[in-house]
């Protein structure tokens, strides 16, 4: 007799399009597409929305005009992957980006707010954005309350990564004539 063993149905962009316009999923449902499997993420609790907000009031200040900021909306990664990113700064784009979720670049500048999900952040979603290219992806470390910056994008890791405190500043790699106080957005 043979064994027979199960295998993973892994989707694409396409077909989970097709499933969010079927209303297959329960409203309210935090899913994100990740390497072709639909995911589950956890609940956004107070800490994370409330440092999530301090980022958004700080950048809408310093920005330039025409730099669109994105919040928790989606990014289309090659075929099988579309995850949400809590903040980016994005190229200026004429339509605001209605007729095409953004591609990686597209980015400017990623970040993603972790408590929860601290080790999925720093590992599989850190090789994503590297493996596609996303110059320069912020994780906020609520945690050990640091910054970790990641830049140089090599394959799937970053070549660089400096963790920052409340003490110290960091310039945006695609906008230089932006920088930020650690303990503005900590």
């Amino acid at each position: 007799m043979a064994t027979v063993n199960p295998t993973k149905h892994l989707t694409n962009l396409d077909e989970w399009h097709r499933l969010g316009e079927a209303n297959i999923f329960p409203p309210g449902s935090r899913l994100e597409l990740i390497n072709g499997e639909i995911l589950e993420m956890a609940p956004i609790g107070f800490n994370h929305s409330g440092h999530l907000n301090r980022i958004n009031k700080l950048f809408s200040k310093l920005m330039p005009d025409d730099i669109i900021p994105s919040i928790q909306n989606p990014l289309q990664l090659g075929d099988l992957s579309e995850p949400e990113p809590d903040f980016m700064l994005l190229k200026p784009n004429d339509d605001f980006y209605c007729s095409r979720h953004p591609i990686a670049s597209d980015v400017l500048l990623l970040i993603e707010v972790a408590d929860s999900s601290l080790s999925f952040d720093q590992n599989q979603k850190l090789r994503l954005y590297a493996l596609h290219g996303v110059p320069e992806y912020w994780l906020m470390n609520l945690i050990d309350s640091c910054l970790e910056v990641y830049r140089q994008p090599h394959g799937d890791c970053y070549g660089e990564k400096t963790t920052l405190r409340i003490g110290d500043t960091v310039t945006l790699s695609q906008l230089d004539q932006i920088t930020i106080n650690i303990a503005d957005i900590l």
